[in-house]
């Protein structure tokens, strides 16, 4: 598998969609909105994709529910995952059931289609900051937010998807919106590790399938963005935390990406920090000049986490309990 995680323009796939699909860097495909009209249609391109090569790419989808939730006709409409916390006031159990239930049928839609990775759950705490976060966070609580994202990585995992942590290491505590520039978050890392890190780490020792990274400099921790940073990825991710699943960047061709340079140079420091896959995202021009120009030495086959990340058959739904 290729580090590259590309995109397509439409509803099926031109020739240059499959000839840059076909490319060795490239190991995934994120599909958008445009990209879906109906089911009919969905399943069409979810075939041609899996049928360009092999390995077979890994398909990926922004699909959270709420705000973000890329296929809506004949698919259910999953409510924000924000709701979670006001029903857990009127009834935990019952809150807790919702949490595994929008799991399990994200997955199973997804999964029915080909689809490996939903992109959730978010494991940023809302503090209230962050209008781009919002009611994406299942709460403020990290304790709480810990429950419902056991609970929705459960029926995710029942449906045979894996589950993806975002945004380490916490979005939520920054107004800047960083597909629109570098946000920067100047807390202590004790506060962060104390309050952000809780659910993120809770999540990593319960064996999280994978992270994605924040575009968002931690000041007094790192000058680089976390998704570029070696000393959050390696030192504190794979080091001090033990994390063993697949790291995947933020989209490249956000601007809170553009401070490490153009494409090719976010791409070489991001795979240098340790991410595993990178996704560049609604720039097909930048998708053909990181093919072209990745030096020789970055054309190395991804981590053999990611190949975890297929989807697997449906298994018997455990008990979720707080």
């Amino acid at each position: 598998m290729g580090p590259i995680m590309a995109d397509v323009a439409g509803l099926s796939l031109t020739a240059e969609d499959r000839e840059v699909l076909a490319h060795p860097l490239v190991g995934g495909v994120i599909l958008f909105a445009r990209n879906y009209s109906d089911p009919e249609q969905l399943r069409a391109l979810c075939n041609d994709l899996l049928a360009i090569k092999t390995p077979r790419l890994l398909i990926a989808v922004d699909h959270e529910g709420g705000r973000v939730q890329r296929f809506r006709v004949g698919f259910t409409r999953i409510p924000a995952m924000g709701t979670l916390a006001r029903l857990h006031e009127e009834s935990p159990p019952r809150a807790l059931e919702e949490a595994r239930l929008y799991g399990e049928t994200i997955g199973r839609e997804l999964a029915s289609y080909g689809i490996d990775l939903c992109f959730a759950p978010v494991l940023d705490r809302d503090c209230g900051i962050s209008t781009i976060i919002g009611d994406r966070a299942f709460s403020s609580d990290p304790l709480q937010i810990i429950t419902f994202a056991r609970a929705f990585r459960a029926g995710l995992n029942a449906a045979g998807l894996s589950a993806t942590g975002k945004h380490f290491p916490g979005h939520g505590a920054v107004a800047a919106d960083s597909h629109l520039e570098l946000p920067v978050d100047r807390r202590s890392f004790a506060d962060i590790e104390q309050r952000d890190l809780v659910p993120f780490r809770a999540l990593i020792d319960d064996g999280i399938e994978s992270l994605m990274l924040a575009h968002v400099r931690y000041s007094a921790y790192d000058d680089l963005p976390a998704s570029f940073s070696r000393k959050w990825i390696r030192t504190l991710l794979r080091g001090d935390y033990k994390y063993n699943g697949a790291v995947f960047c933020d989209d490249l061709c956000m601007q809170g990406a553009v401070v490490i340079g153009d494409i090719v140079q976010r791409a070489s420091v991001a795979l240098h920090a340790g991410c595993d896959m990178l996704p560049v995202c609604n720039d097909r021009t930048m998708v053909t000049k990181l093919l072209e120009a990745l030096p020789v030495k970055e054309r190395r086959l991804s981590s053999a986490r990611l190949k975890a990340l297929y989807r697997k058959p449906p298994q018997t739904i455990r008990a979720i309990t707080a």
